[in-house]
């Protein structure tokens, strides 16, 4: 694990976070621009008949000194992006882009105001909570044998644990439209996203259109909280995945699939709430 945080994160102005985000924006549009590669724009209203991996997660978390009203207002903006990904079909060689498929939030389109992370805190805007979308298919995705060519980590823990199930960063943050989650198809079968809401929480499934003959198991390692020089708390560990046989649940090996650093916004032995 690299030590990247020795020193205190460098708090931005107002205008240099304006100036970068109109830059790193604009390249993404040229890159989108002239992009070679071929995406995946099919959408099936009939479901593949084998589930690869299915999850869920709860819609509605109270956590310390959010208002509630920023959890209602991501559902409305769930359901109007799950509206844009449920059905899609990735096929062999092509790359699945969350932002490409999304496109972006607007109120036009119905999007309301949620909750946006934001330099170790949260303020709100148009399209936010869209972050817990990418976080479901990043993770189903590490069950897959798909690929994941572009994810982007949380360089901040915003919120203590609360009924954590999964890792610590093994989620994946967004922002329109340059922090983009890609996937690409390595197989020679097409596979499908499913995703919706239900009462309660965001669910999701990956489909294909063949039996896979592997399932994975994602395990953290070196999970580690340091106190720094600078004087705050650094939260750290390395994600990787185990392959099993199906049949026999054989192992069959173990990759390494990233690290995660991000600094702590909240006391390391304060009590989840």
């Amino acid at each position: 694990m690299n030590n990247l945080m020795q020193h205190r994160p460098v708090k931005r102005s107002f205008l240099r976070l304006q100036a970068g985000k109109w830059w790193y924006t604009n390249k993404r549009r040229v890159k989108w621009l002239f992009s070679a590669g071929k995406l995946a724009r099919i959408h099936n209203e009939l479901s593949l008949p084998y589930v690869v991996f299915t999850h869920a997660t709860p819609l509605m978390r109270q956590l310390r000194n959010v208002d509630m009203w920023l959890q209602t207002n991501k559902v409305i903006n769930l359901r109007l992006a799950a509206e844009k990904l449920n059905g899609i079909v990735l096929m062999p060689g092509e790359t699945f882009s969350y932002w490409r498929a999304i496109g972006k939030p607007t109120r036009r389109k119905g999007y309301v105001d949620g909750m946006i992370l934001f330099y170790g805190g949260y303020k709100h805007g148009i399209g936010g909570g869209l972050c817990q979308m990418s976080n479901l298919i990043y993770w189903m995705t590490l069950h897959t044998p798909l690929q994941v060519i572009e994810r982007h980590r949380h360089s901040y823990d915003v919120f203590p644990d609360a009924g954590r199930t999964q890792p610590f960063g093994s989620g994946a943050t967004c922002a329109y439209n340059y922090l983009d989650l890609q996937i690409h198809n390595p197989t020679r079968q097409p596979f499908q996203l499913i995703v919706g809401l239900t009462e309660d929480k965001l669910v999701g499934e990956w489909r294909s259109s063949l039996p896979v003959n592997y399932r994975y198991e994602v395990v953290e390692k070196d999970h580690r909280i340091e106190l720094k020089p600078w004087g705050g708390y650094v939260r750290s560990n390395s994600i990787y995945r185990r392959k099993y046989a199906l049949d026999e649940g054989e192992l069959l090996g173990e990759e390494f699939v990233t690290e995660n650093e991000a600094v702590m916004m909240y006391a390391p032995m304060l009590e989840p709430v």
